[in-house]
């Protein structure tokens, strides 16, 4: 069944892609490549594609500003995207994930140095379009946006550290979420409303709309990493017990205190990977510890609350911002 897109996410694709294929065209040739086939515009030999992402965060950016101002920041909403590429590009390589959006990770095509590289690329050229930017918020948007990327870097850094640990609590957990996830979902919420001069309590609102979304899309794709179609989330089902991944329902199910948890640390601590069987065994015991229900339930809290911290303002834009949230929220569960 083919998923009904809202249309604030075609527009935004239409706006952005343009300043995200220029932004990349400045790169030398080889890094371009590798960045064109991950953004899917290339195949690896270089032809074309038609392939891209969703903008989310783009279309984030851009109804940011149109709650107060009839203005689209494409410049804020490219960078943005630039940005998140980038973590996508290191974390494909981090994870050893092998497939990204229905076909091969660019580092198991390019190999671990280019992907890399190509990572390292979009991210300067976030910083240099922005401050090439006349509009005099250019610098606050930019100092938004890197202080979302230096949040991001820890978030991963914390999930790395999670995978050499034996014990990880809840709380800590919820924090690498908010670090590694929700942190720059937040920067696209309210830096196209900073970047057009919106009065700082409606930028901070947005913010914090941003954050509870993205703690909600976070949790979302924390159930997906274990139960997700495949044809869905273009990852093998149960793939986070594959790595043994510390998300937010397992932690919170090896930290309840039940014979289900019991069971799940045991099988987490074992020196041989999983079989199938021991894999369906865990994801059983994340059902049975009432870690998926909890799950569900706190990303719902989470939405209620994004809900509470939107600002009033242009009616149309709020209403596609909500929209958004409901679709980052329901589209896969």
């Amino acid at each position: 069944m083919t998923t009904v897109l809202p249309p604030a996410l075609h527009t935004a694709k239409e706006a952005v892609d343009p300043a995200l294929r220029a932004a990349v065209a400045r790169l030398d040739p080889d890094t371009g490549q590798v960045c064109e086939y991950h953004f899917g515009w290339g195949n690896a030999d270089g032809t074309p594609d038609g392939g891209g992402g969703k903008a989310l965060r783009p279309a984030m950016v851009l109804l940011s500003a149109r709650t107060v101002a009839a203005e689209d920041p494409v410049v804020a909403a490219a960078a943005v995207e630039l940005v998140h590429n980038f973590s996508l590009l290191h974390d494909d390589v981090m994870d050893g994930d092998t497939s990204r959006r229905h076909r091969p990770t660019a580092w198991t095509v390019f190999g671990k140095p280019a992907a890399l590289l190509a990572g390292d690329a979009l991210l300067a050229l976030s910083t240099e379009i922005l401050l090439e930017s006349p509009s005099r918020h250019a610098a606050a948007a930019a100092r938004s946006l890197t202080t979302a990327t230096r949040t991001l870097i820890a978030g991963q850094a914390a999930d790395l550290d999670f995978e050499r640990r034996a014990a990880v609590g809840l709380d800590e957990c919820l924090r690498m979420a908010h670090d590694k996830t929700a942190a720059l979902l937040a920067c696209a919420s309210s830096i196209g409303a900073l970047f057009v001069g919106a009065p700082r309590q409606t930028v901070t609102r947005l913010h914090a709309f941003g954050t509870e979304l993205g703690m909600a899309f976070q949790l979302v794709d924390d159930l997906l990493g274990l139960w997700g179609d495949p044809e869905v989330t273009g990852k093998p089902v149960l793939s986070d017990l594959r790595t043994r991944k510390k998300s937010v329902p397992v932690v919170h199910a090896l930290s309840s205190g039940t014979a289900a948890g019991d069971r799940l640390r045991r099988l987490y601590a074992q020196a041989e990977p999983l079989t199938e069987d021991q894999l369906h065994e865990a994801a059983e015991m994340v059902q049975r510890a009432g870690s998926a229900d909890w799950t569900r339930l706190e990303c719902q809290r989470r939405l209620a609350a994004a809900y509470e911290r939107l600002p009033d303002g242009q009616r149309t834009a709020t209403e596609s911002l909500t929209e958004l949230a409901e679709f980052i929220v329901r589209r896969k569960l």
